[in-house]
């Protein structure tokens, strides 16, 4: 039952996803940018926030229907799941100290989750300063490690990868004006065993490689690609 986690999450090849917010998009304009996405090197859309109020179902809908790239849910709550994706990222803010985004979330929606039968990907989420205060933390309430302590990204996403994480994602939030340093890359992936994630302020290709170099498994683009829908093109 972990088709997608084996296919995707895994270290045999560098991978890119693409992050689409369910409230900046209508259904149309989700068909778009799956349109989009299809004909890139995108591997996987996520689909997600850190404050969702439109429904995850509807875009997740109209994403399946116009792409046969998988879709993984990236909730920023249990109010954002959906039965429709192939799989969830099941996110657990490690970096922070606020026990709702830790596992409060993960208690209310535990239950639904089960219910629904999707793949579950344990995942460290890592809040790394991005240069700017990110909708992730001020909604989480929690304070990024900083930039310059790539010791501390390094111990906390190793302390998740200890209590049984699969995955880890070191995020320096949407919109940040800088992205995670290539040393805080480098220093996690030289002592985690765990495919890493890294997002957050990257805005173009050479970014990405810079990721990859430093030894990220997958890069996620969001804002990038919401701002220029043409990205893997320029």
């Amino acid at each position: 039952m972990n088709d997608i986690y084996q296919k995707y999450f895994n270290k045999d090849r560098k991978r890119i996803a693409v992050l689409l917010d369910p409230d900046k998009l209508d259904s149309v304009q989700a068909t778009r940018m799956a349109e989009k996405i299809e004909k890139s090197p995108a591997d996987i859309i996520l689909v997600g926030g850190s404050l969702v109020s439109a429904s995850v179902d509807d875009t997740v809908n109209a994403i399946k229907q116009a792409t046969g790239k998988p879709v993984v849910l990236f909730p920023g709550g249990g109010n954002q799941l959906s039965p429709y994706a192939d799989a969830l990222l099941l996110l657990s803010l490690v970096s922070g100290r606020n026990p709702e985004y830790l596992i409060g979330e993960h208690v209310k929606s535990s239950y639904k989750i089960l219910k629904s039968g999707i793949e579950i990907i344990s995942t460290a989420y890592v809040l790394i300063d991005g240069g700017a205060i990110t909708s992730v933390q001020y909604v989480s309430n929690t304070m990024p490690i900083p930039a310059n302590k790539p010791d501390l990204a390094v111990a906390t996403a190793l302390a998740g990868e200890q209590i049984g994480m699969k995955n880890i994602y070191l995020e320096a939030g949407s919109g940040a004006l800088n992205p995670v340093s290539e040393a805080s890359i480098r220093a996690v992936s030289s002592v985690c065993k765990s495919h890493l994630m890294v997002g957050g302020g990257m805005r173009s290709m050479q970014a990405i490689e810079k990721a990859f170099n430093a030894g990220a498994d997958m890069a996620v683009i969001g804002t990038a690609f919401e701002k220029n829908p043409d990205f893997f093109n320029s």
